[in-house]
């Protein structure tokens, strides 16, 4: 598999953004919400990354998008009003 910058990894619930990528060198963002791309840019050296991406699997630019705007429908969807109900009562007759 052949590195390069933009790819988008997931493993488990975290997914790793390469930022900028060098001959020895990958910078990387950590995030566990595509929505808001929050996370912590790191550095490591390739042969690190590679280890920390093992098991992890390449997400497509499509399956990104997908995901994003998914997070994004949910966040931005208004809660549903609750209802009054009725309690239900029961007459007995005496």
């Amino acid at each position: 598999m052949k590195l390069v910058q933009g790819q988008t990894w997931n493993l488990g619930d975290q997914f790793f953004r390469i930022v900028s990528l060098e001959r020895l060198a990958v910078e990387y963002k950590a995030m566990k919400n595509l929505q808001n791309r929050d996370g912590l840019h790191q550095s490591c050296t390739k042969k690190e990354f590679c280890r920390l991406i093992k098991h992890a699997i390449l997400m497509t630019p499509e399956e990104v998008r997908g995901l994003a705007e998914i997070a994004n429908a949910v966040a931005t969807t208004e809660p549903v009003a609750a209802t009054p109900t009725t309690p239900l009562t029961t007459e007995t007759e005496s």
